[in-house]
């Protein structure tokens, strides 16, 4: 995960912080000089290092943090907050034309950040929003890119205009507005050719795209894993063709994630989203605040609770929450809480946007957390009947039996699911108050033994 090596070793120091009782001039230099460390070493361009850890330090030795009553936090407050605004300090939009005039998005960047699917993740955004995207292929050069856009259009529900790849991508874009006009699309998102690095034949490209139809917003996408490099891609970008805003793709990865923290202080360009994995829905508002908790080990609440929020149907959360609490709960209920979680990236991700979770407690939990163990979990639900998903307490020895041949699994792990199963149940029963408003996502999944 992104920013975990980082996490980590600004935690070691802010450990050492807190157990002082007092902080010395020596002790906040000291420390800063390990923060320095980890961020050079999290790949954030080097002018940002120093101007960051200089202020901080103006900050940091002043009498206020040197005489309070918890200095080491005050030190770790005055960190976040100048993280905070090294990223932005508030969240950025992107930006539409008024009323019902239409808004040309022109998506840019080079070949490989995942541009394409971005750009498709990005009209799916749109349409939860109530806007009306239409997508349009004005790569010509890459292979399959053009079916690659129609594909996730399609999985998205968002319409795609294409003229096949014989045509100039400007001429495309033109015509994609007229269709746009004539079919009520009041946002069209331009995916535009990248090339393997910049070069003067795809900047002239976008700037004769910017010149023929008026693109209201220029959205580059960067790839996480690139680390300075994206800065750099950043810059050129802006200077050449003018960018309005970034999107940082594959932030999931194994990466050291500097290029969020230094692509706004570079470029003065707000990051818009961040991709954090793989599927379509894999796309989150950046949120300089709580990106920043996270680097800093705090969690992020706040994006966990929206996460439940959009994935957790109102009515089943009541209903599953009548039955807790009668002690009704049954494998039905189970299958459904299973879905629910995946709907929300599955518990690794959620447990990684808890407070405190550090990379070896994820590495453990994702060993013990693994798909084919999930998927065992519902083959022997699936091989029960009806019946007994309604009413574990018909699992006698003869029907376990049958449900193991049935599942393809060892008598042991059926016994084994069942008995946690009751255990979750009782436990469950015990917390009325976890599936209240807010909590209802982790509530759902407190008891779930996986």
């Amino acid at each position: 995960m992104a920013f975990d090596s980082l996490s980590e070793k600004l935690q070691n120091v802010f450990k050492n912080l807190r157990s002082k009782g007092r902080l010395t001039e020596d002790d906040v230099k000291a420390a800063l000089k390990e923060v320095k460390m980890a961020l050079l070493e999290a790949d954030v361009n080097f002018k940002v290092v120093k101007e960051f850890t200089k202020k901080v330090q103006e900050r940091a030795i002043g009498q206020d943090v040197m005489n309070g009553l918890n200095p080491g936090q005050m030190v770790i407050k005055i960190v976040n907050e100048e993280m905070v605004a090294l990223m932005g300090d508030e969240t950025t939009e992107i930006k539409y034309r008024p009323g019902q005039e239409t808004t040309i998005i022109m998506m840019a960047g080079l070949q490989g950040a995942g541009k394409t699917t971005t750009t498709a993740k990005l009209a799916g955004k749109m349409k939860l929003k109530g806007k009306s995207p239409l997508l349009v292929a004005c790569d010509i050069y890459r292979p399959a890119a053009i079916e690659q856009l129609q594909r996730n259009g399609e999985k998205q529900g968002v319409p795609v205009f294409s003229m096949g790849n014989n045509h100039k991508p400007w001429d495309i874009a033109k015509a994609a507005l007229k269709e746009a006009e004539k079919n009520h699309n009041n946002v069209v998102i331009l995916d535009t050719a990248g090339r393997l690095h910049v070069d003067e034949e795809m900047m002239g490209e976008l700037k004769k795209i910017k010149e023929e139809v008026p693109v209201f917003q220029t959205i580059l996408v960067v790839d996480a894993m690139t680390g300075q490099d994206a800065v750099n891609v950043a810059s050129s970008f802006d200077e050449t063709v003018g960018i309005d805003g970034v999107i940082i793709t594959k932030l999931d990865g194994d990466t050291r994630g500097g290029a969020a923290l230094s692509v706004r202080a570079v470029t003065g360009k707000p990051i818009l989203y961040v991709g954090m994995g793989e599927k379509l829905s894999d796309l989150e508002q950046f949120y300089p605040d709580r990106m920043a908790s996270r680097i800093l080990g705090m969690g992020d609440v706040l994006s966990l609770i929206e996460k439940a929020g959009a994935a957790i149907d109102d009515e089943k959360a009541k209903e599953l929450e009548k039955k807790v609490k009668k002690a009704e709960f049954n494998f039905n209920d189970y299958l459904d809480s299973m879905a629910q979680m995946q709907k929300m990236g599955g518990l690794t991700s959620i447990l990684s946007m808890m407070p405190g979770i550090n990379s070896k407690q994820m590495d453990q939990i994702n060993d013990a957390v693994d798909e084919g163990k999930m998927k065992r979990i519902e083959g022997i639900i699936y091989s029960m009947t009806p019946a007994e998903r309604e009413d574990p307490k018909l699992l006698n020895p003869s029907r376990k039996n049958r449900i193991a041949r049935g599942a393809g699994v060892d008598i042991a792990e059926v016994n084994r699911l069942v008995k946690q199963f009751e255990q979750a149940k009782k436990m469950m029963k015990q917390m009325p108050g976890m599936m209240k408003k807010g909590k209802k996502g982790m509530g759902m999944f407190g008891g779930m033994p996986f």
